[in-house]
């Protein structure tokens, strides 16, 4: 079933609990987001962007997606993720996602406010909610690379302002996080985080969880984030699986049991993460 509406945040919000949004670039990865929030029974968002669509095609990925969570059992959220581009915004939106998240943290302050309230005014009419950023983070989403900190982090009282002027659903927020995984441990400013959870009436987005200690996820989830996102366990995940098949189907050239294996993979880390982020609601495990 295709979430709609902010209902899928308040549910986060209200059961102290955090939605992974996991990043998809391919059929087996669509596949395996969807199973994953079939077998726990729990809702899930599948990133669908602008830099994955380098890899599989605009109309190819959103397809896949639209298609894969319109049948699925599970509830599932499809966004479009770090977009700076309106047209594109225009056209997901058309096209039915979810949610989108607009990226003006390159600019500065006004320009910001400029280009996110031009979204939601574009996705507002057609029931999708709007993520946007404030306070850059560091690295690359899609490229695990040894990113420093971030220096300027979110201010709370930018951010209620921000929130205030734009009509934003949601804030992506840079509070120490960083896209992929780094050589020294990152550590949350949770009382940041806190201040402005407390600035702002809307949910909090975590960008760049990857390999942030378990207590860092829970800090962040009792300071207001209620949506996470997950990509670098994934493609570790992937890519691992995808290696350890490989001798063994050059012979054969059986190159469905590599994405099969691929699949499961991302499936099995899916569903940990899932687990992790439900914390007390669920009384599940750690994060992978």
């Amino acid at each position: 079933m295709l979430a709609r509406g902010t209902e899928i945040l308040a549910n986060a919000v209200a059961e102290h609990t955090a939605v992974p949004a996991f990043a998809t670039y391919n059929l087996e990865m669509v596949q395996a987001v969807v199973a994953a929030a079939e077998q726990t029974g729990r809702p899930v968002i599948m990133l669908a962007g602008s830099s994955h669509f380098n890899h599989a095609g605009r109309s190819a990925l959103i397809g896949i997606a639209l298609q894969a969570a319109r049948e699925s059992i599970a509830t599932v959220g499809v966004h479009l993720d770090h977009c700076r581009d309106l047209a594109e915004i225009e056209l997901c939106v058309q096209a039915g996602y979810s949610s989108v998240m607009v990226d003006g943290s390159h600019l500065p302050f006004e320009e910001n406010i400029e280009l996110t309230r031009a979204a939601v005014a574009l996705a507002h009419p057609s029931g999708a909610w709007v993520e946007a950023e404030l306070g850059a983070i560091p690295g690359d989403e899609d490229v695990s690379l040894d990113a420093a900190p971030a220096q300027a982090m979110t201010d709370p009282v930018e951010a209620a302002e921000f929130v205030a002027r734009t009509g934003v659903d949601a804030l992506a927020v840079a509070v120490g996080n960083v896209h992929g995984l780094t050589s020294t441990p990152v550590f949350l400013d949770l009382d940041r985080l806190a201040a402005i959870r407390d600035a702002v009436p809307v949910p909090l987005v975590l960008h760049g969880a990857s390999g942030l200690p378990d207590e860092q996820l829970s800090g962040a989830i009792r300071c207001g984030v209620a949506k996470i996102n997950i990509n670098t366990e994934l493609r570790q995940a992937y890519l691992a699986a995808v290696a350890s098949v490989l001798p063994s189907v050059l012979d054969s050239h059986d190159s469905v049991a590599l994405w099969r294996a691929g699949r499961q993979a991302v499936t099995t880390a899916a569903v940990r993460s899932i687990h992790a982020l439900a914390g007390r609601h669920q009384g599940a495990g750690t994060p992978s």
